[in-house]
């Protein structure tokens, strides 16, 4: 009886060792709040090719389908007038003029939800400005046009570069990359900033 007492014992321990290690390997941080950790708890889940984040390397694009030469069309509930339209499923913008024409579109990245669908209207803009978040993190050409969650600004801008290096490549344009703003190439940053000047208004869709 002592021997099977012993034994059960052992199986136990052994049982909640390796459960530990699991949960370590999985990413739980040994500074954890909780005390014990459950490895179904602790798994992180692998994002798919559409759900990438700050937290997640770049991955495929959304939609490869689309590309500047075969680009989406315009959606049909993008308002009328001289504006700028983003799609945020899509991760595509579009420029069109007072005579309701498409004069340019683009890739972008940003990200998912961000800002909410509505109508808003560019309220300020910077040749060069830097990060309050993210230090070391430069922005050029910013269009901003609305707050994010936190209540950071929104806008259009190229790449941003951090120490020199770009945060993303061009390559990459069309699938969710960003914390909140709108990252595009160099040429259609510039442009954005020329189209966009305070008071022109951005159509925001799902």
């Amino acid at each position: 009886m002592k021997f099977f007492s012993k034994l059960v014992l052992a199986v136990a321990f052994i049982s909640t060792a390796s459960s530990s290690v699991v949960a370590f390997a999985s990413g739980e941080s040994s500074t954890s709040s909780s005390s014990t950790t459950s490895t179904t708890s602790t798994i992180v889940p692998t994002p798919t090719a559409a759900e990438t984040s700050l937290l997640y390397p770049a991955r495929a694009l959304r939609f490869p389908e689309y590309t500047r030469l075969n680009p989406p069309l315009l959606p049909a509930n993008s308002g009328v007038g001289r504006r700028i339209v983003y799609k945020n499923e899509l991760q595509w913008v579009w420029v069109i003029d007072g005579k309701n024409k498409v004069v340019k579109t683009m890739p972008v990245s940003g990200r998912r939800g961000v800002p909410k669908p509505g109508e808003y209207q560019v309220n300020s803009q910077s040749l060069r400005s830097f990060s309050l978040d993210f230090e070391g993190v430069w922005f050029i050409n910013m269009t901003r046009f609305a707050l994010g969650p936190a209540g950071g600004n929104i806008g259009f801008h190229e790449i941003p570069v951090k120490n020199g290096k770009p945060l993303q490549t061009e390559d990459q344009l069309g699938s969710f990359q960003g914390s909140g703003c709108l990252r595009m190439s160099a040429d259609d940053a510039k442009f954005i900033f020329n189209f966009g000047k305070p008071g022109t208004k951005v159509v925001v869709l799902p």
